[in-house]
């Protein structure tokens, strides 16, 4: 299975809360994860606002940003071109997104066009809005 994160899946990989287990359960089923350029800078963001809350402990975010360092370089990563971001923005029109999400959402297609035909491709977010773009961008792509 190819699988896309999003921003709010990925940060669960790297801090324990709800949705954690499900999404290591999809990364251990996937041959190969994505997510977009963008989703570096926004779950390093992640990790610091949890640390700043006191969600994390000083050792925890050392923890969580090392081994996310150590992932990042075996996660496709689709490229945030001036062309992908174009299309974020007709896709955030289209579905009523938020910036990043539109290019989470953009950076999915490029992967379903990439592989059209094949449909063990996953999608993977905790925003609702952003799941049912997915499905339906999929179902026009593929």
């Amino acid at each position: 299975m190819i699988l896309y994160l999003d921003t709010s899946s990925l940060v669960k990989l790297y801090v324990d809360e709800a949705g954690s287990d499900e999404v290591q359960g999809f990364v251990e089923e996937a041959s190969t994860v994505t997510t977009s350029q963008v989703a570096y800078a926004e779950a390093r963001s992640a990790f610091a606002r949890r640390r700043r809350e006191r969600a994390l402990s000083p050792r925890g975010l050392a923890a969580a940003k090392r081994a996310f360092e150590a992932d990042w370089e075996h996660y496709v990563a689709v490229a945030v071109t001036r062309d992908r971001c174009r299309e974020a923005g007709d896709l955030a029109e289209r579905y009523r997104l938020r910036g990043f999400d539109a290019i989470h959402l953009a950076s999915f297609a490029e992967v379903l066009r990439d592989l059209q035909g094949r449909t063990d491709v996953r999608f993977s977010s905790f925003d609702d809005r952003l799941n049912l773009a997915a499905r339906r961008l999929s179902r026009a792509i593929g």
